[in-house]
């Protein structure tokens, strides 16, 4: 492992730590689903930092443009998931969520 590979390290638990973090903090779909894609893209930066250090920078490509052509589906599907929750409840916040239950 080279030093390289800490600092890429450093900066993806950063990445997944201030996602959880927002995870935590937030009430709001948009912001919630914001801190979700701040934790994958240190999900992705880990997977290269890994791929660079063990030597294997093609399969950790690979496996990163396979991760966002997934990551890309589920935007989709959650941004229109928000969009139908606003229309239903007219707000963003998680703790209205209740009124959904049918």
């Amino acid at each position: 492992m080279t030093n390289t590979w800490f600092f890429y390290l450093f900066f993806a638990a950063a990445l997944v730590f201030a996602g959880i973090l927002g995870l935590l903090l937030r009430r709001n779909l948009i912001k919630l689903f914001i801190a979700i894609e701040v934790i994958a893209k240190g999900i992705s930066l880990l997977l290269l930092g890994t791929g660079f250090a063990k030597g294997n920078i093609l399969v950790a490509q690979t496996l990163v443009v396979t991760f966002i052509v997934v990551e890309v589906s589920l935007v989709a599907t959650a941004l229109a998931l928000i969009i139908n929750i606003y229309r239903q409840t007219k707000s963003l916040d998680v703790r209205k969520l209740a009124r959904l239950k049918g």
